[in-house]
């Protein structure tokens, strides 16, 4: 491929007003405003600022787009956008907007992410087979910052100076996650710090999206705590969390018998036709254990499952490891899925991961402002768009319902689109041969 003989630097010129790029925010906007976005933040936000309810949506818009800073959000201010769009505004604009929240309107604007989300996922299959098994994935994130001017960072687990971001995801075995609630806390937070709220009221967001089934609440060892234990139980749910190798667990480890050891299908392993299984270094086993002892009445009796390694000898080494050993990961929980279902299970919640990297590789690369409540407002407007994304991937194709949201970004929302006008209707061209139409078709077809 090479440039046409045709085209020269003097042939260039930025004069087209009919012209858009992102011509898939048109069905994006149009899920929105279905689903109630604009009605639901123009009732839930008292922020001292006129038409909350658009700016609220050209901010997601924006994110949508690809926007990761409030100067980005001037990717919407182009062409034949203002034919397409009322209520778009210009960045300073938004900031101000912004700027202007308080902690309770943060909380408030939760509220409306988690009415859309409750609405997306009655318009568009998101957590398929959530009546039989629904999976809730929090964790914690630090995002860092730079210079003096941000409220709240500070230096914390990571030792990287920054604000903490706690987010909650709902996934199924069948469905990619979505963001239930997010929470911007200072960057000293331990990752324990309000968790047990937190993890309920992700909980009953899963209630009210569908999940009627199973719940189970996955979580590291950093939220292996007697509060957030209770709250998964007040909720009717399952947990499933890490165990830290304290004494305690390392003496429970210590009584399971050699032979209650059961190989698994690990990463690397090797299939053995003479033995007949799977030849690996990975074993897991069971037993019972009582956590939280020093809690009295709060002390919690479960199934403790562990899964050893064993300990190679460091890189490069000639010889092996003159002691034998094993490396321990506990997992406690009280599902009732089998030990292998249930450690598989568990290593899965590393799907939260990825949604944490979506939103820095997307809307959270910046923390785009110095207050705090800013940038509250900006995750959980981040989470908003990231959901709006996940609706329109699902309504798209099953290519797009599990795809990565850069991914939709780059098939069906910065789609180049021409914009024409007949008989008092606009028409928009799109490209000849764009490989994603029918995904892009069946999107509009399920919202019109």
């Amino acid at each position: 491929m090479q440039l046409s003989h045709t085209v020269s630097a003097r042939s260039v010129a930025f004069d087209d007003p009919n012209l858009v790029s992102s011509a898939g925010l048109v069905p994006v906007l149009a899920l929105a405003r279905r689903c109630g976005l604009h009605e639901t933040a123009g009732a839930a936000l008292t922020v001292p600022n006129p038409n909350a309810a658009i700016k609220v949506a050209a901010v997601v818009a924006g994110m949508v787009a690809g926007a990761d800073s409030i100067e980005d959000l001037d990717r919407l201010r182009h062409g034949g956008m203002s034919r397409l769009f009322t209520g778009i505004r210009a960045p300073s604009t938004l900031g101000t907007f912004l700027r202007s929240f308080t902690f309770g309107h943060v909380r408030q604007l939760d509220k409306v992410g988690t009415q859309l989300l409750i609405n997306l996922a009655g318009h568009a299959p998101l957590l398929r087979d959530a009546g039989r098994i629904c999976l809730v994935d929090v964790d914690d994130t630090v995002k860092p910052t730079y210079g003096y001017a941000k409220q709240g960072a500070g230096y914390g687990y990571t030792h990287i100076k920054g604000l903490n971001a706690l987010i909650g995801t709902l996934s199924t075995p069948t469905s990619a996650p979505v963001i239930a609630a997010t929470r911007l806390r200072k960057g000293s937070t331990s990752s324990p710090r309000g968790a047990a709220s937190f993890v309920a009221s992700t909980l009953a967001v899963a209630k009210r999206c569908g999940a009627t089934g199973l719940l189970l609440a996955r979580m590291d060892s950093a939220f292996y705590t007697a509060d957030v234990v209770a709250a998964i139980g007040r909720a009717g749910a399952k947990f499933s969390i890490t165990a830290r190798l304290n004494a305690s667990v390392r003496a429970a480890i210590a009584t399971i018998a050699e032979q209650a050891w059961t190989p698994i299908h690990y990463p690397n392993a090797i299939f053995d036709d003479q033995a007949g299984g799977w030849v690996s270094d990975a074993e897991v086993a069971e037993t019972r254990y009582t956590a939280f002892t020093s809690r009295g009445e709060r002390a919690v009796t479960a199934r403790l499952i562990v899964r050893r390694v064993k300990l190679l000898p460091p890189a490069g080494a000639d010889q092996p490891a003159l002691v034998e050993g094993y490396r321990h990961h506990a997992v406690f929980t009280n599902s009732a899925l089998t030990m292998l279902q249930a450690e598989t299970c568990h290593r899965g919640h590393a799907i939260v991961e990825h949604v944490i990297a979506d939103l820095k590789n997307g809307p959270l690369a910046h923390l785009p402002s110095g207050k705090f409540a800013a940038n509250a407002a900006w995750l959980a407007l981040a989470g908003v768009a990231h959901n709006l994304t996940r609706a329109a991937g699902v309504l798209a194709s099953v290519f797009h319902a599990t795809a990565r949201p850069a991914t939709i970004r780059d098939q069906l929302i910065n789609l180049p689109a021409r914009i024409a006008t007949s008989a008092r209707r606009l028409t928009l061209h799109l490209p000849t041969g764009w490989r994603w139409e029918h995904p892009w078709r069946a999107v509009i077809a399920a919202i019109t």
